[in-house]
C-alpha cells in the first residue's frame, strides 16, 4: 500500500484557510483512491459476515483442489506420452528404464 505523505497542519507558507481546506481536500481523494484500488470495502464487508468469509474461502479451495487435480492429471498424462514416444526410439540404456516405469504406471490401479 501507497504511503500519502501530506501535512495537514497549516505551516508558515499556508497563510489562508483556503489552502488547508484544499491541502485536506487533496489528501481526502489520495486516500479514497487508495482504498477503492485496495478494495478494503470489500474486505472489512467480509470480515463483519462470517457466512460469507466461509462460504466464499469453502468454494475457492473445491474450486483451487480440482484445478490442481485436472491440471497433474494433464502434465502426467504428457509426460507418459513422451515416454512412450522416447520407448519407441529404442535408445539402449534409457528405454529400458523408461519401459519399466511406464509398465509400472499402467499396470498400478487405485483401490
Amino acid at each position: 500500500m501507497k504511503k500519502v505523505k501530506l501535512k495537514i497542519m497549516p505551516s508558515k507558507k499556508y497563510k489562508s484557510r483556503k489552502t488547508l481546506e484544499e491541502q485536506i481536500l487533496e489528501y481526502l481523494c489520495r486516500l479514497n483512491y487508495v482504498l477503492n484500488k485496495n478494495k478494503v470495502l470489500d474486505l472489512v464487508e467480509l470480515a463483519g459476515n462470517t457466512k460469507k468469509f466461509l462460504i466464499r474461502n469453502f468454494t475457492s479451495g473445491i474450486i483451487k483442489g480440482i484445478g490442481i487435480g485436472i491440471g497433474f492429471s494433464i502434465i502426467t498424462a504428457l509426460i507418459i506420452y513422451i515416454l512412450q514416444k522416447i520407448i519407441k526410439l529404442n535408445i539402449p540404456v534409457i528405454s529400458k528404464y523408461i519401459s519399466d516405469i511406464v509398465n509400472i504406471v499402467e499396470t498400478t490401479t487405485i483401490r
